[in-house]
């Protein structure tokens, strides 16, 4: 009786080198979108869509990449061995480490400007409540940089990124001057918001009036009911904007109203802390029109693509709609 010969090992088929090739990217894309601009942030969108292999392991490396602290990752990756292809991070664990590093320095760095001129900021998802000097009330939005400062007997707020919801009682001790960019209002007596992104400046007047100063010394008055925007070149032209749907934040409230999906997602993106994908062009403009937490970006999503018949893929600070 001849012994049987010993089982050969499999060789490793083409789903495993695909997955394998996806994790490396995967690392790869966690080091680079730490500090991503626009063109990385379409970059990774086309490189999560080229194959379904992508998604998964992007999931499971941000996973692990956030979901614990560095030491417990480098544990967690010895005993995860059951899946060939996660075993492969004990190979980066040191430039993971390395990489951790540098991005801390690098991107506190690049945004150092910002965070030393700024007295208050909030992360994405996040709004405060504010009190200045001479009364006035403040409530900065998601993902904003405010300041302020009394200087030659006036009181100045500074937006530096971000809006902010501005009330200006009668009997305010002193005027009070918003700069955002381009723009610059003086106010008393009145309630309004300023939203200051991408180089742009927006005014949105509730109540009173409110006098603007743009480039080249222009100048406008604006009033209740009305919007403008101001930027490098110049006031666009004066709105008459659905002051109800446009500071809904303020209550806490996102309002849409036979809004197309790709402004709807554009706009949730602001307050979901992670990254939202809509991988089927169809849904970009179905138009929606709902009345949402907006401290609930999940739940809005899950409710939108309810009512667009879209599937939803949730994962650790990612979703996508198909």
């Amino acid at each position: 009786m001849t012994d049987s010969p010993a089982p050969r090992p499999t060789p490793a088929g083409p789903s495993a080198r695909a997955r394998a090739r996806a994790m490396d990217e995967a690392l790869d894309w966690l080091v680079r979108l730490q500090c991503a601009d626009a063109e990385d942030t379409l970059a990774f969108e086309a490189w999560l869509s080229a194959a379904p292999e992508n998604a998964e392991a992007y999931v499971e490396a941000e996973a692990l990449w956030h979901g614990a602290p560095l030491r417990q990752v480098a544990a967690q990756m010895h005993q995860q061995q059951r899946r060939s292809w996660r075993g492969r991070l004990r190979s980066h664990w040191k430039p993971l480490a390395t990489a951790a590093l540098l991005l801390v320095g690098l991107c506190t760095f690049g945004n150092l400007p910002l965070r030393l001129q700024a007295d208050h900021l909030t992360v994405v998802g996040e709004r405060q409540r504010l009190q200045l000097d001479n009364g006035t009330k403040v409530l900065l939005n998601t993902d904003s940089a405010f300041a302020s400062e009394y200087r030659e007997g006036r009181q100045i707020a500074r937006l530096l990124q971000g809006e902010a919801y501005f009330q200006v009682a009668e009997g305010a001790r002193l005027p009070l001057e918003v700069q955002a960019g381009p723009l610059r209002a003086q106010v008393r007596d009145t309630d309004f918001a300023v939203r200051y992104l991408g180089g742009e400046a927006q005014v949105r007047v509730q109540r009173g009036d409110v006098d603007l100063q743009g480039t080249r010394d222009q100048r406008i008055r604006l009033r209740a009911g009305d919007s403008i925007s101001i930027g490098p070149h110049g006031f666009g032209q004066r709105q008459r904007p659905d002051m109800r749907k446009d500071l809904a934040w303020v209550d806490g409230r996102l309002v849409f109203e036979n809004c197309p999906l790709s402004q709807v997602l554009a706009e949730l993106r602001r307050y979901y802390p992670g990254w939202i994908i809509n991988r089927n062009t169809q849904l970009e403009n179905m138009t929606v029109t709902g009345n949402y937490r907006l401290d609930q970006p999940l739940e809005t999503l899950r409710a939108l693509a309810h009512i667009t018949s879209a599937r939803l893929h949730e994962y650790p600070a990612l979703v996508i709609l198909n």
